[in-house]
């Protein structure tokens, strides 16, 4: 998880204001900083962290775009059910930022550091969710093998695997720790070749 220096890094130490976090689901010593432009609108961003006074636990953090209406926010693994069960106890939808917009949970902290840093500065950026991927090496070269033979490379593949595990999850189709890797693509025409008139 994020620590609360590459919290304030990420944010150029900019805290507009911090307080109590007043929900019980992270703990007693708890707090909140806060950094917001002061804008709602195009060109509005603010940034949360809630951490553990005691012994500088980071709980959550989120990053809010308000140009674009997005949301990201990454929990603790270890403190989300509390934070859900919570949420439900005090009547609030656990997944909505604000008006309608819903949260995109994220899943690493450099993903989070790299979307805050853009939005702060007002830049471009990959609204894709980063997913960490743990293989061994011959599950790596395996993987290699098989996007040459597709003519892609390799993140192309993992995208279309984990694009097509979603799918068969969501439909039912096939339990996605049984699933297959990905049938072939069509190869991009003369790649790396010259074209010739």
């Amino acid at each position: 998880m994020i620590t609360l220096k590459e919290y304030l890094e990420a944010v150029d130490y900019r805290i507009t204001e911090g307080s109590a976090y007043n929900w019980d689901c992270y703990g007693s010593e708890t707090h909140a900083l806060s950094a917001w432009n002061g804008i709602h609108g195009i060109g509005g961003w603010s940034t949360d962290i809630v951490f553990d006074t005691k012994d500088q636990t980071i709980y959550e953090i989120e990053v809010c775009d308000y140009t674009n209406d997005r949301a990201y926010r990454l929990i603790n693994p270890q403190y989300v059910k509390a934070h859900q069960h919570e949420a439900d106890d005090r009547g609030i939808n656990f997944n909505e930022a604000w008006d309608s917009v819903n949260y995109i949970d994220l899943e690493t902290y450099e993903d989070w550091i790299e979307k805050a840093k853009a939005i702060i500065s007002g830049n471009e950026y990959d609204t894709r969710v980063q997913v960490p991927l743990t293989l061994d090496d011959d599950q790596l070269f395996d993987l290699m093998k098989l996007a040459h033979d597709q003519d892609i490379t390799l993140n192309e593949l993992v995208e279309d695997v984990l694009r097509d595990v979603i799918t068969a999850h969501e439909t039912g189709t096939r339990d996605p720790i049984d699933f297959p890797v990905i049938g072939k693509r069509k190869k991009k025409k003369n790649r790396g070749q010259k074209q010739t008139a």
